[in-house]
């Protein structure tokens, strides 16, 4: 049975693209939507160049958080997604949104969880003194990027990085590592895959 995968964005949508692209041939899965909760999102443009449904969300049109996740339910729910796949989602979800799709959430970290959970990875790891850095993906749990890691990649910090070239680096894994972990899940293997 083919999986159905909903992508939640809030930028350019590079992973997404990257998802995208890969859910070909003889891939388990295939995209069923795009969300954004933006609505200058460059990725629900690009969602739409590849043929894939997209549907906006605006987090500012509600007055407070519930009333923004019960509208991205339904329009999730419209979808009928087997896994919902966050690629630069820039929203915290609630316990109860994550409850509804228990198990079912991959997000994509720019760091070596559990080093940096949150925002500022990058920086932080330079600040640290750290030889590398990374990304993983991970379970999606209430915990904010506290769920089991599903795959790792790493990439070195070199002499002279900013967080601006590290980002471009690991981004580049990312979207290597991105859509190795949603095959492996969407065929029903959870066991950790680790990038060199």
């Amino acid at each position: 049975m083919t999986r159905r995968v909903a992508i939640l964005i809030s930028g350019r949508g590079s992973n997404m693209v990257a998802l995208a692209q890969s859910m070909t041939g003889d891939h388990p899965a295939r995209p069923c939507l795009v969300v954004s909760n933006r609505p200058g999102a460059a990725g629900l443009t690009a969602a739409r160049d590849l043929g894939i449904p997209a549907a906006l969300v605006d987090h500012t049109e509600f007055p407070d958080r519930a009333a923004f996740e019960a509208q991205l339910t339904a329009t999730l729910e419209r979808a009928r997604p087997d896994i919902i796949c966050l690629a630069g989602f820039m929203r915290i979800l609630s316990p109860g949104f994550v409850g509804r799709w228990q198990g079912r959430i991959l997000n994509i970290h720019p760091s070596l969880l559990p080093k940096y959970k949150g925002l500022d990875t990058h920086a932080r790891a330079l600040a640290a003194g750290d030889t590398e850095a990374g990304c993983s993906v991970h379970l999606v749990t209430p915990e904010l990027d506290g769920g089991p890691v599903l795959g790792q990649a790493r990439v070195p910090i070199l002499p002279g990085d900013t967080p601006e070239i590290l980002a471009q680096r690991v981004l580049g894994q990312e979207r290597l590592l991105y859509p190795a972990v949603l095959r492996r899940f969407a065929e029903g293997d959870q066991a950790p895959i680790f990038l060199p």
